[in-house]
């Protein structure tokens, strides 16, 4: 008898290990019930929701979080939760603007959770601004409804609204949307663009408080700066070659091949710099393309190769055998583990060269939303690299 405890101690020690923060787990599991928890563990989220004023005044706001998105997901992908790395799925809404529907709030929801982050790019440049009615609590409680939270306990679920109306118009009581949140386990941070208490006068704070989120003021019309690196034009190389290895396949692998390179060319026109940041972000794990690129689907185990059509496939690949197409998926997917490795060599030294230069441009976008990221998710036990 005192084994049989013995080995059941060890057992629920082990579900302990395996979980970042999980919860009220069940006290009378069989032993049997133990072992299939600790060969499956379960795969957790940073889920983001972006709700953006995109009224008359927000264009700054707007410009931000194009030029800042690869800061935010790259600083996300090296978040860990135990010995695991947690995917990141991102939502986009508007809010604010004359063009949309008034009967919804002038809301409209233009991405569902996305782990898409070509997608993610392609909306945010779309996004134009126009004259509106804001109404905060009314996208919060949109966000809360239509989206797919989930119920894991170790998801880091968050939203981040930002915008520089009272936080209190609109038909829909932020404060029951905040009670709704704190239901679903979500955290709502509050963004204020413009003065630090004029945004406490117009409840912005109070709309974060309520979830234990995060209450931040930013300048929104300062612009992004850009601090370029020694490692900058290897990088940008790299990524040129890294372009190389993915094989579109199916329906959509042509245009999507097309959106990857529209984003690389959105991210440049901002500057080199930026466009450095998104490569890294493809480097990353959070990068993944799995409905288009047959290296993802292959390792990510989307496709069997024996059962693809000939059809699905590109020109390079037509007529082929499953021998010869195995063969080359996998001699793509080496090559990009290769540069992938080389573009996380380059980013460590990368990291330390920018480490080292003194910037003031703190107030900003990116800055507030990966402070409250890595605030919060110590709640969760994640860590960071």
């Amino acid at each position: 008898m005192k084994t049989y405890f013995k080995t059941l101690l060890l057992s629920f020690a082990l579900i302990g290990f395996i979980s970042c923060n999980a919860k009220n787990k069940k006290q009378n599991l069989a032993l049997n019930e133990v072992k299939t928890i600790n060969h499956e563990p379960s795969k957790q989220f940073i889920k983001v929701a972006l709700l953006l004023d995109t009224s008359n005044s927000m264009d700054g706001l707007i410009d931000q979080a194009k030029a800042q998105l690869w800061d935010i997901v790259n600083e996300l992908s090296y978040a860990k939760c135990g010995t695991k790395k947690p995917n990141l799925q991102i939502a986009l809404y508007e809010y604010g603007n004359d063009r949309l529907n008034g009967s919804e709030g002038f809301i409209r929801q233009v991405l569902a959770f996305s782990e898409d982050l070509d997608d993610i790019s392609k909306e945010l440049f779309s996004l134009t601004t126009n004259g509106g009615n804001e109404y905060c609590g009314q996208v919060i409680q949109t966000s809360l409804n239509q989206l797919n939270w989930g119920k894991n306990p170790d998801d880091l679920k968050l939203i981040f609204i930002a915008g520089n109306e009272p936080f209190t118009q609109g038909e829909i009581n932020y404060k029951d949307a905040s009670s709704n949140a704190n239901e679903k386990d979500v955290t709502v941070n509050t963004i204020f663009c413009g003065d630090y208490n004029q945004g406490i006068s117009s409840y912005w704070k109070d709309g974060a408080k309520l979830t234990n989120g995060d209450y931040m003021a930013i300048n929104q019309n300062r612009a992004t700066v850009h601090i370029a690196s020694p490692y900058d034009d290897e990088i940008l190389i790299l990524n040129q070659k890294l372009n190389k290895t993915y094989i579109a396949y199916g329906s959509s692998g042509s245009r999507k091949m097309a959106m990857q390179a529209e984003q690389d060319m959105n991210a440049s026109d901002y500057s080199k710099a930026n466009a450095v940041k998104r490569t890294i972000s493809k480097s990353s794990h959070l990068y993944k393309n799995k409905s288009w690129d047959l290296v993802d689907a292959v390792e990510q185990e989307e496709v069997v190769i024996e059962d693809i059509d000939d059809e699905a496939l590109p020109m390079e690949l037509k007529g082929k055998t499953k021998t010869e197409i195995k063969t080359y998926v996998t001699k793509k997917s080496k090559e990009r583990e290769a540069i992938q490795n080389e573009i996380a060599a380059l980013n460590t030294k990368r990291k330390s060269y920018l480490s080292k230069q003194k910037s003031v441009h703190s107030n900003n976008l990116e800055n507030a939303m990966t402070k409250a990221i890595k605030e919060q998710a110590k709640k969760k036990k994640y860590t960071w690299e």
